[in-house]
C-alpha cells in the first residue's frame, strides 16, 4: 500500500505561510525554506517589540512630563515627589499628554503640588 500524504494541507500550509511573507526581498518571499525562517524569526521579533515598545512609551512620556515640569521650576522626579505627596494619582500617560497638548491644565497640576 503506497504512502498516504495529504498534500491538499501541506500546500495549503506553505500558502498560507508564504503569503505572510508576501513583499520581502529576494528569496525570503518565495523559497520556503527562507521564507519559513523570516516568518519565525518575524514572528520572534513582533513578541518581542510588543515588550519594548512599552518601554519606549514609558520613556517618551518620562521626558515630555520633565520638559512640562521644568517649565515650572522643577525636575521630574521632584515633580513626580510631590504629585505622590499631595496624593495626586495621575498616570504617566495621562501627564505627559496634558504637558503636551494641554499645558493650561498641566500648569494648574504643576501649582496644586508647589
Amino acid at each position: 500500500m503506497p504512502r498516504s500524504v495529504n498534500a491538499v494541507a501541506s500546500r495549503e500550509r506553505r500558502r498560507k505561510l508564504l503569503k505572510e511573507t508576501k513583499g520581502n526581498f529576494g528569496a525570503r518571499k518565495n523559497v520556503w525554506t527562507v521564507a519559513k525562517n523570516t516568518y519565525e524569526k518575524g514572528l520572534q521579533y513582533a513578541y518581542r517589540d510588543r515588550k519594548a515598545k512599552k518601554r519606549s512609551f514609558r520613556g517618551l512620556w518620562i521626558q515630555r512630563i520633565n520638559a512640562g515640569a521644568r517649565l515650572h521650576g522643577m525636575s521630574y522626579s521632584v515633580f513626580m515627589d510631590k504629585l505622590k505627596k499631595a496624593d495626586i494619582e495621575l498616570n504617566r500617560k495621562v501627564l505627559a499628554d496634558l504637558a503636551m497638548n494641554n499645558p493650561e491644565a498641566f500648569a494648574a497640576i504643576a501649582k496644586s503640588v508647589n
